[in-house]
């Protein structure tokens, strides 16, 4: 995780701050905000609930642009590898914005609330940078990009569908990666991103307060932190972008190709097709994988790795201990020709000499609600 300052070098505070106080929080800067990255119950106390029960995160830094117009199709099928006009309504997508050298500028989810109406929800990092790249695309299009401002929360874990019953909100109709408006101002997806059934919630500031309190009333409801947050979805194999997946790192390098259907990926002409076609065409030369380090020593971001006969072979761009799992995990890239399991890599931390193993991912398996 980064700590990125906004302007000026003063960390932005999400609008629940003082209930996070309240309840405990100790905060550090992420993406420029100043986020809740642990309570008092702890990082492994609070991953483990989300596991067991209902984990509350606060999601805020994040950013939900509405996309809106006769142009609407014509604008997102351009900025992303995407068949929007294919989708149903309330169905999500997961899918890029790309440079013209098929970098990933920001992985997002798009969601289809109307003919010619989408919500687009971005990572907190980039909102201004995608904010800028989709205005600037819809200059000659019919459309409107509105950001939202918004309290935006996720409720993840095996028991979030019963709590939100609880509080008279019905779920069963909703699948994995659909959303719907569930009142004035209020959009719910059924996604997250913890590799758990759960629930992403945006809506106004002065509605949120009740809201939470509703939810926080259930024995099962605890407050997760950023921290619990990122080895969760470690454990999902879930990327993070700025680690896992940034501008110099494509779809096909990252193994995220699952997202952009053959049809779209031969025949589209969104930004950067011709290079993701070519990187696909030639194969690329380093691949994510999932990593077990030997032992009980996480390995962390950042370390590189090297081959049996000391020579470089990648870097490990995500890890810690999976509470989970029970042992470290990490993801990062390796040479195409190495990225199957078994392939043994070697880090050196702190003079120590940790074999890490190629991994199938995810580490622990995903418990969406698919139907």
């Amino acid at each position: 995780m980064t700590d990125e300052r906004a302007a000026g070098g003063q960390l932005k505070s999400l609008p629940l701050e003082d209930l996070h106080k309240a309840a405990g929080a100790r905060f550090g800067g992420f993406a420029g905000w100043s986020m809740p990255l642990t309570y008092p119950a702890g990082v492994m106390k609070e991953h483990l609930h989300t596991r067991e029960h209902a984990g509350l995160f606060d999601i805020s830094h994040m950013k939900l642009f509405e996309v809106a117009g006769p142009g609407a199709t014509a604008l997102l099928d351009r900025a992303c590898p995407l068949n929007s006009a294919a989708m149903e309504l309330s169905q999500s997508k997961y899918t890029f914005f790309l440079t013209e050298q098929a970098g990933i500028i920001d992985d997002l989810i798009v969601t289809r609330l109307g003919a010619d109406r989408f919500m687009v929800v971005a990572n907190a990092g980039n909102a201004a940078t995608d904010e800028a790249h989709l205005k600037s695309l819809a200059r000659d299009v019919d459309v409107t990009v509105t950001p939202l401002d918004c309290v935006f929360l996720a409720l993840q874990g095996p028991a979030a569908a019963s709590v939100m019953l609880g509080i008279g909100i019905e779920t069963d109709a909703l699948t994995f990666m659909h959303g719907i408006e569930l009142r004035h101002d209020w959009f719910m997806s059924r996604s997250g991103y913890t590799g758990e059934d759960g629930f992403e919630i945006a809506l106004p500031a002065a509605d949120a307060p009740g809201l939470v309190a509703e939810l926080t009333a259930d024995d099962r409801v605890m407050w997760i932190g950023l921290a619990a947050r990122d080895s969760l979805r470690l454990e999902a194999g879930l990327c993070l972008h700025g680690q896992d997946i940034t501008g110099d790192i494509d779809p096909a390098s990252a193994g995220l190709m699952w997202a952009i259907p053959k049809d779209i990926r031969a025949n589209d002409e969104f930004i950067g097709a011709e290079a993701l076609r070519r990187i696909v065409t030639e194969g690329p030369s380093k691949k994510r994988v999932g990593l077990r380090p030997e032992g009980r020593q996480p390995v962390r971001s950042g370390t590189a790795l090297v081959d049996a006969s000391g020579n470089p072979a990648g870097i490990v761009t995500s890890g810690g201990f999976g509470p989970s799992a029970g042992a470290p995990v990490a993801m990062g890239y390796v040479p195409a020709a190495l990225a199957r399991p078994g392939s043994r890599f070697f880090a050196d931390i702190r003079g120590t000499k940790i074999p890490l193993d190629v991994s199938p991912l995810p580490f622990t398996p995903h418990r969406y609600r698919k139907g």
